[in-house]
């Protein structure tokens, strides 16, 4: 890829101090400024190239459109909710994460909760504090031979599997893009939703906050459920419907809940964090010494990279070039591989080559070109890209992006960036009509 100019970052939160030091090693100019006002950083951030954010800061659309000279947001973390993609990236702006950084601070957090849910751990530290001794009040359940449910089963929701085999749990979970015999392999059995709720004693959700998991566990899930079930949420708030929850807490349908995200931080309303019932944490999922050093050495380093034009890693967009001239650098070019040839349009977006259209298939969000790349012809189908996957992970390898055509009607072609090569095409030939891949 072409390097970008960073010249001058701005790190608006407490981010490990290795963050900065990277940076600086490599010529950058660090800036540190910590608990901005929203009219703060939009005066300030039109003298920056970069911005580093944990979860406080919000990039809003406001932000952006005052970021002239802003080529890269780095989130020290995992979840991008406080960024407005759409509008980072029609600023052509990139917008990156540091996705495994934190993977075991939040499983671990996870798992923490679920443990003092069934014990009183909490309660029954204040009351001793209190004086009390109160043994036959905060009589509690053992984990063994109980029914998790893990919805979302990406990295942390793995971890967490693993971890809660240990005590005897039995693991079963959902997950649109995962596949069955991939999570079978960690000793999670895989279903519908509406198969999971009632067999749970337990539920923890690790899905990102998209419009289709607001609400996930709502009044109408909760019904479902074994009376007095116990959930955790250490993703994001509004995951689980708080108003829902709350009145399943009343009733005794849930039987109590760890919660270390809510829709509003600090939450305002204290109706859940003050029930007897509910063990609350400030955000802390990513809070440990060695998430925040992974974290602030990761997006340091993969800010450098793209600087030096080696690797683009962690992009959760493909920032589209903003200038008016855009579409005159479209170039049209014939790409041969596997003995046959495929017209395939591209361009230059934010510093970095991109593919635009493949054999007549316009893909939604361009494809940087960088690492290992699969390209795969097939008709338009729900149960594809898990097909898919499961194929790949009898050849050992991993889906890293996937990148979809506009269009949804017959065959198209689509692309998804792999750990590493197929050895051999021909394994794909069960979901697939044609194939080829590239290494970048």
């Amino acid at each position: 890829m072409a390097p970008i100019s960073i010249k001058t970052v701005l790190i608006s939160e407490s981010v490990d101090p290795r963050c900065k030091a990277i940076l600086e090693e490599n010529g950058i100019r660090v800036t540190e400024k910590q608990n901005m006002t929203k009219d703060e950083l939009i005066a300030k951030i039109k003298d920056y190239d970069g911005l580093v954010v944990r979860s406080a800061t919000k990039v809003t659309a406001d932000v952006i459109s005052a970021a002239n000279n802003l080529k890269i947001i780095g989130r020290a973390g995992t979840g991008v909710d406080n960024v407005d993609v759409p509008a980072a990236t029609k600023k052509g702006i990139i917008v990156m994460n540091t996705p495994s950084g934190n993977t075991i601070s939040a499983a671990e957090l996870t798992c923490a909760l679920l443990m003092s849910l069934s014990r009183n751990v909490p309660q029954a530290a204040m009351s001793m504090k209190q004086g009390k001794w109160d043994r036959k009040k905060f009589m509690g359940a053992e984990l063994y031979g109980k029914v998790l449910g893990i919805v979302g089963l990406g990295r942390i929701g793995k971890e967490v599997a693993s971890r809660m085999q240990s005590f005897g749990m039995k693991t079963i979970g959902y997950d649109p893009i995962t596949p069955p015999e991939v999570s079978a392999t960690w000793g999670v059995e895989q279903m519908s939703l509406e198969q999971l709720w009632p067999q749970c004693d337990y539920i923890t959700v690790h899905t990102p906050l998209l419009p289709s998991t607001v609400g996930l566990l709502n009044d109408e899930s909760f019904a479902k459920c074994k009376k007095g079930v116990k959930v955790v949420n250490c993703a994001r708030g509004g995951i689980i419907d708080e108003e829902a929850l709350l009145r399943a807490l009343e009733s005794g349908q849930c039987g109590g809940a760890g919660l270390d995200v809510f829709v509003e931080e600090p939450p305002k309303n204290h109706s859940l964090v003050e029930h007897p019932n509910v063990i609350s944490c400030p955000h802390l999922g990513a809070s440990t010494k060695e998430a925040q050093a992974r974290c602030g050495e990761d997006i340091a380093l993969q800010i450098v990279d793209m600087v030096k034009g080696k690797n683009l890693v962690g992009a959760v967009n493909q920032a589209h070039c903003a200038s008016a001239g855009a579409a005159e650098g479209v170039c049209k070019v014939e790409i041969a591989a596997t003995g046959c040839s495929y017209k395939a349009s591209g361009s230059v977006q934010g510093g970095v080559p991109v593919l635009l259209e493949l054999c007549n298939s316009v893909f939604r969000q361009p494809i940087s070109l960088t690492g290992n790349l699969l390209f795969f012809k097939a008709p338009a189908n729900p149960q594809l890209l898990s097909s898919l996957a499961g194929v790949l992970a009898t050849e050992g390898v991993e889906i890293e992006s996937f990148s979809a055509p506009a269009d949804r009607s017959g065959d198209l072609w689509y692309c998804v960036g792999v750990s590493s090569l197929l050895r051999d095409l021909s394994a794909l030939n069960s979901v697939v009509k044609d194939a080829a891949q590239l290494g970048f």
